[in-house]
Parts: C-alpha cells; structure tokens; sequence
C-alpha cells in the first residue's frame, strides 16, 4: 500500500481544489446577475461555494494546529469538517436538481421538487450519523490528531446515497426532454451537460473506500476532492453553455415558453428572451 499524501502535499490540495471551485462558482454567479437570472439552484451554488470556503479554513486550523489548539477546539473543528463536507455535497447536487426544475414545466417540477425534499432528507439523515457514530465510541477525541473511524456504516451510507443521488441527476434530464421538440443534436448536448453528475460518483466512492479502509490523510484528501469537484460540476452548465453562446451563434437553451397550455423547452437564441443558463 502506498504511503499516502504528506500533511503538506494535504494542505496544497486543501488550498488548490477549492480556490478553483470559488472561482467557477463565481464565474458562474456572475453570468446569472448579468443577465438578471439568478434562482434557487444559483442559491444552492452560492451556499455550496460558502461552506466549501468554510471546509478550506477549518481544514487549514485542523492540519497545522494539532499542537497549538486545546484538545476539545480540535474534536470541534473535525465535526466542522465532517458537516462543512456534507453541506457542500448535498448543496451542488441540489443546484444541479433545481437547474433542471427551472426548465421543466409544472408537472415535471412537481416531481422533481419531491425529489429535492427527499435529498433534504438524506442530507439531514447523513448529518446525525455522523454524531451518533462518533459519539458512540468518543475514545478517538484523546489522540493527537483526533479523527473519528467513522467506519463500515458511514461508508456504506454516502455509496448507497452517493450512486441514487448521482444518478437521478443523470436520468432528470430525460424528464425534461421527453416531450420537448429538439433535435438529436440539442438532446445528447442536454444529456451530455448534465451526465457531468457521473464524475462525482467515481470520486465520491474513491472518497467512500478510503472511510471504510485507511482513514487518515487519504480520506481526507478524497473528501477535499469530492467536495470540490462536486461544486464545479454543479456549475458546469451554465459555464459550459456560456462558452458555448460565445464561440457559435447555434441554438442554446432558452427558457421554458408556453404553448398550447402547456410549457415546452424553446432552443432559441433571443436577445428578448435569455436563456435559463
């Protein structure tokens, strides 16, 4: 088995990956205010970068100070850690989730808004497993650098909830196209853009084996990852598209228009009528 990261290659990622995640976040911020677009999947977005930020910084105390901090400010920052982590996760996917229902018409977003509960849910249902299962055995909060083994259950938990959660992100878009009139083209660019969720499923069970095995320095550079990379994920489709309205004048998402009383996805590029991303 490899040795794993040094504590300071642990604190260059600490300090890379999310500074990289603000500035997409921000990017991506910044094109929604411009065009008088902001919603609730860019307050999900904007909540997901803030508690990264928080992540960065109670990850930066907890790295450098195990000699300098009272026992019970270092169990506190790693709690802050665990949660900060949670937060992010669920938040990004939340803004993907309401990125989709912004675009759907009003019985797929009645759908897809119970499916946002049910993520509220299981964000809340992982948040209290984290204190029960340290809790239980708070034997971990005397060592040095004091890391609860959060064990097989956790580990078990964030793969069942990570894969669900991802690949209803995956299959939403196929609700929002099923009757919009698109072409092959403009249907696999929708899927493709929001597909991205798959890359937080491949780092998320990279991040799950390592709570279930070593621990230490490797779960927490694989956390660093998975909260980062699911924060610009979440931001990849309004990046991208942006881009993508910048370098061809092809048709783009646009918002929902209504016809025939009912609301069908228009691929338009108007300057009356801006597009959702």
């Amino acid at each position: 088995m490899s040795p794993g990261p040094t504590l300071v290659q642990t604190q260059v990622v600490n300090f890379v990956l999310p500074i990289v995640a603000t500035f997409v976040t921000s990017f991506r911020l910044y094109c929604r205010v411009r065009r008088s677009l902001l919603w609730i999947d860019d307050v999900f977005a904007a909540c997901a970068m803030l508690f990264n930020i928080a992540l960065m910084i109670c990850n930066a105390l907890y790295m450098r100070g195990f000699v300098q901090h009272p026992q019970r400010e270092k169990v506190a920052l790693y709690y802050m850690i665990a949660q900060c982590f949670y937060a992010v996760v669920w938040c990004s996917r939340l803004s993907i989730l309401f990125t989709v229902v912004r675009l759907a018409y009003w019985t797929q977003r009645r759908i897809l808004i119970r499916i946002g509960i049910i993520f509220g849910v299981v964000w809340a249902i992982l948040f209290a497993q984290v204190w029960w299962t340290c809790e239980s055995n708070p034997s971990w909060k005397s060592e040095p650098r004091p890391q609860c083994p959060l064990g097989r259950n956790v580990a078990i938990a964030q793969i069942v909830t990570d894969v669900l959660g991802d690949m209803v992100l995956i299959l939403a878009p196929f609700i929002l196209i099923y009757k919009a009139t698109l072409t092959r083209a403009q249907k696999v660019r929708v899927i493709c853009l929001f597909s991205t969720s798959a890359i937080t499923t491949v780092v998320s069970l990279a991040h799950a084996y390592y709570v279930f095995t070593v621990g230490e320095l490797k779960e927490a550079v694989a956390a660093i990852f998975e909260a980062s990379v699911s924060l610009i994920v979440a931001n990849l489709s309004v990046v991208v598209t942006f881009f993508l309205r910048m370098l061809t004048d092809d048709e783009t998402i646009s918002r929902p228009s209504l016809e025939s009383g009912s609301t069908t996805i228009a691929f338009q590029l108007r300057d009356e009528d801006p597009d959702c991303y």
